[in-house]
């Protein structure tokens, strides 16, 4: 194996080495007014409370159901009793916590069942799932092989790298391998093979320290920059072959350089890199936080520390960089979530952690929130930024963190968890102007000192919004009609069924030809005056007629309505938008029996 595992990284670090150029960002080249979290706004000085106990202000959402999380899970020690992510698979939800993780069946979203709860000692225990595997990230000093919780006297019973379950009875998950790293797993991204369907990839995130080498042995573990070692275990990320037919053999089956040719950073924080400035902070990233992949393009977004890549992945054992940004404000690029069309991503920026006050009336737009980049030809161009507008008090832990799309077609739709900032959605459909259209809060774990708490992250999964509560359990809501997310739209968005989700594997979102979808389009033109009043008046009651007829007779007049689209898109404002509507007319015609 590690002969292999030699020949596999030198080929890999070669592909590095011919990279593109890349490009960092001093100073975003666009404008966009910096502003502070506003007091003036429901969601500040909430009441605090443990559990459901605390005041909740909510806009465009509501609790569908609220679930405290596992005794075995509810301890206080240090920050061991947190929940984090969360994945899914059919009726089934996988809750990571610091210490295990539940899984629950959700058939009734107002009351999740709890079918097990594994308690092992990890730190963070990201979750996804794979048929009936489940990985789980661990790369805590105190994670053992065993799981034990009696910590680690012995470095060769230590366990930091990738759990793998068998969670064919979700009732009884069954460890089978634990895949060793050198620098463990602070998370990890599912690659599938292109043409293989019994193998993926696990790419590795984290940025720990090298393990003592004594600990693994045939690992070879060592540390340095790249120039000092070409072996380092630094400065890379591990890659980890599942073979489906049998996960027992799964092991790290190289790694990708892709840090090489990076420039150096702007700064971190919105505070400028000094020129004589040495050390990690100055040389660059020496691991991902995150990495998403998207299968469907063969893309992967990694959040790196200091630079955001992206990554071609048509090869998954040899990922190649095609683009990478810096960005002066950002202090950590955290995690990131693409559009469906793959033509936009979103950058999140954990500044100070996930355990600091960042949404205050004194913490600036820039910091600590998203950015929006357009991506063509591989290359991606930042626009505007957009952060929780909803001033916190100095005892909620708040920063961007973990979301993902909520399926609404013709629209870039995101939600995420803000930590003790709540959840959001927000619509990023103009990368320049990205807006806030739904909220929920609760008030502080505590008044007067930061417990943590909040939403680690929070997922459209089948017509709800999943939330993980770092300290109080599992949220379950639930997206309600207003002015910026009409009914239809909502309809449209639960047509859009999903199999499997995991956070930072993104399926690619489809719907079917149905009503609903074609007056989502029908509702953004009204909204956005992509067409004249008299036209969408028009083809609302078109639409209502053909309704009201079966087989042929709709086929046809929804073949004439979409006919008179094509003509509208010519001298419409939002053209784009009236050629999309005409193909779902088109689609809903051909489907018409």
């Amino acid at each position: 194996m590690r002969d292999h595992v030699r020949t596999h990284r030198a080929a890999t670090a070669l592909a590095m080495a011919a990279a593109v150029q890349l490009a960092a960002i001093a100073s975003p080249a666009f404008a966009q007014q910096d502003t502070i979290p506003t007091m003036n706004d429901p969601r500040a000085n909430l009441r605090a409370g443990t559990g459901n106990t605390a005041g909740i202000a909510a806009k465009g959402m509501r609790l569908v159901s609220y679930t405290a999380k596992p005794a075995q899970l509810d301890s206080a020690r240090g920050l061991a009793y947190i929940n984090s992510d969360i994945a899914f698979r059919n009726n089934t939800v996988y809750q990571g916590n610091f210490s295990g993780f539940s899984i629950w069946n959700v058939a009734n979203p107002a009351r999740p069942v709890e079918l097990s709860t594994v308690v092992c000692a990890t730190d963070q225990a990201d979750p996804s799932v794979y048929g009936n595997l489940l990985f789980i990230s661990a790369e805590s000093p105190r994670s053992r092989t065993d799981c034990g919780m009696q910590g680690v006297q012995d470095g060769k019973d230590r366990m930091r790298g990738v759990r793998i379950y068998d969670v064919s009875n979700p009732r009884t998950p069954r460890l089978i391998k634990n895949v060793q790293t050198c620098r463990g797993s602070h998370t990890h991204t599912i690659v599938p093979h292109p043409t293989d369907r019994n193998v993926i990839y696990i790419y590795v995130g984290g940025s720990s320290n090298v393990r003592d080498a004594a600990e693994v042995p045939e690992l070879a573990c060592s540390t340095g920059t790249v120039a000092e070692n070409p072996n380092t275990a630094d400065y890379r990320v591990d890659i980890i072959r599942v073979p489906l037919r049998n996960p027992e053999q799964a092991a790290v089956s190289g790694y990708a350089r892709i840090f090489q040719g990076l420039p150096r950073p702007a700064g971190r924080g919105g505070v400028a890199l000094n020129d004589t400035a040495t050390g990690r902070g100055a040389t660059g990233p020496s691991g991902c936080h995150d990495l998403t992949s998207y299968p469907a393009f063969h893309l992967v977004a990694g959040s790196c520390g200091s630079f955001g890549i992206l990554l071609d992945v048509r090869n998954p054992e040899r990922p190649v960089v095609t683009d990478a940004k810096s960005d002066l404000n950002f202090s950590l690029w955290h995690t990131a979530v693409f559009s469906n069309d793959a033509k936009r991503v979103v950058f999140t920026d954990e500044w100070g952690g996930g355990t600091a006050p960042r949404c205050r009336a004194t913490d600036p737009f820039r910091l600590g929130g998203n950015t929006v980049l357009t991506i063509a030809g591989g290359k991606m161009t930042q626009h505007g930024y957009f952060k929780l507008p909803a001033a916190q008090t100095n005892t909620e832990n708040c920063v961007s963190h973990n979301g993902g799309l909520v399926p609404v077609p013709g629209r870039d739709i995101m939600v995420q968890g803000w930590y003790q900032g709540g959840v959001n959605v927000f619509d990023f459909t103009d990368p320049t102007r990205p807006m806030e259209i739904a909220y929920f809060d609760r008030g502080p774990v505590d008044a007067q000192t930061l417990v943590m708490g909040g939403s680690w992250g929070a997922y459209y999964w089948n017509g709800y919004v999943y939330s993980s509560e770092l300290s109080r359990g599992l949220d379950i809501l639930e997206l309600l009609p207003s002015e910026q997310l009409s009914r239809n739209e909502l309809e449209a968005a639960k047509l859009a069924r999903m199999e499997e989700y995991n956070p930072q594997m993104q399926p690619r979102i489809t719907w079917p030809a149905a009503f609903p979808v074609v007056r989502s389009y029908l509702d953004q033109l009204v909204r956005n005056r992509g067409l004249s009043p008299a036209r969408t008046t028009a083809i609302a009651s078109a639409l209502t007629r053909a309704e009201r007829v079966r087989g042929t007779a709709r086929r046809t007049q929804l073949n004439v309505l979409a006919a008179q689209l094509d003509r509208d898109a010519r001298g419409a404002a939002d053209a784009q938008r009236v050629t999309a509507m005409a193909a779902a007319v088109r689609d809903l015609a051909r489907a018409s029996r």
